[in-house]
């Protein structure tokens, strides 16, 4: 990060140039591609690059600080009288959505509403504070059932289902949520206290609630990684998950031909769908197997 960073300061790379790919990055500093991701990532939270879709990740001008007094008195007159927060929270969600959670900067959601960068400072006065708003606005879409289903599995299956629907719907999400170092979000802490109320009464102590309730918010988390992995190659490369198997054909026919990975060989032959649904349920209902045999467990105990 740092060497990239120095090559936008130097001019090296300037806006609108492409900066090394996830490939590239692997192979100049030899990191794993999940570093290298990373990387990407966190250069695009400082608002330096951004991933444009079938060209790659590029620089982006250099976006103003805001700053208190006349200027930003002089920025709110010239604001877009029809501006909201709202609005504001709406486009950056939809630049997200489009375009991955490293493209999103002031800059580029003032573009997508066609105000200058400094009116949206109105309304919310920085990046990280746009990003909680439009977190706690993406909870909302979730609409937890009342009354909530009477047993502990159903009502734990549907939370984890309506929070994986809404990672499908909006990838990024996933990289605004920390276990260790949890957002402060109103709308997810009812989440959470929905979840350990499912296990409320059946013999678990305080911190095995929680910890129960963390554990399945880790796997949905977990499992939406790759749903970010997959958006973003796709915005830079510019190729589907279907393009990109049928590009690597020929590369796994020649492992599988080679006889190092006989069982995985045997297994792709058969007639079945990688589905990443499919993949979901199965480990989301092995996971709660696994909580109904500790539950019985303590009530026993």
């Amino acid at each position: 990060m740092a060497e990239i960073r120095r090559r936008i300061a130097a001019g090296e790379l300037r806006p609108g140039d492409r900066v090394p790919s996830t490939r590239r990055i692997t192979a100049e500093w030899g990191v794993a591609m999940a570093t290298a991701t990373k990387v990407l990532t966190v250069l695009g939270q400082e608002g330096l690059v951004r991933a444009v879709p079938g060209i790659g990740t590029v620089v982006v001008e250099p976006e103003p600080s805001p700053v208190p007094g006349p200027a930003r008195r002089r920025a709110a007159r010239e604001a877009d009288p029809g501006l909201t927060r709202d609005r504001i929270v709406q486009a950056a969600i939809e630049v997200a959505d489009a375009e991955g959670f490293a493209a999103l900067s002031m800059r580029r959601v003032a573009a997508q509403l066609g105000v200058g960068t400094m009116a949206l400072y109105r309304y919310v006065p920085s990046r990280d504070d746009l990003v909680q708003l439009m977190v706690e606005e993406v909870l909302g879409e979730i609409a937890l059932p009342e009354p909530p289903p009477a047993g502990w599995r159903d009502r734990l299956e549907v939370i984890t289902r309506m929070q994986w629907t809404s990672f499908r719907r909006h990838p990024w999400v996933q990289q605004t949520m920390s276990l260790t170092r949890p957002m402060l979000s109103p709308r997810g802490m009812v989440h959470t206290d929905w979840t350990m109320s499912a296990v409320d009464g059946l013999g678990l102590d305080p911190p095995t609630m929680f910890y129960l309730s963390v554990a399945i918010a880790g796997y949905v988390h977990g499992m939406a990684a790759s749903l970010v992995w997959e958006s973003e190659a796709q915005h830079e490369t510019g190729l589907t998950d279907e393009e990109w198997m049928a590009s690597q054909g020929a590369a796994f026919a020649g492992i599988f031909a080679s006889g190092v990975v006989p069982t995985l060989a045997r297994i792709v032959e058969t007639e079945f769908d990688f589905d990443i649904d499919k993949l979901f349920e199965f480990g989301l209902n092995r996971m709660l197997d696994g909580f109904a045999v500790f539950i019985d467990a303590r009530r026993g105990a």
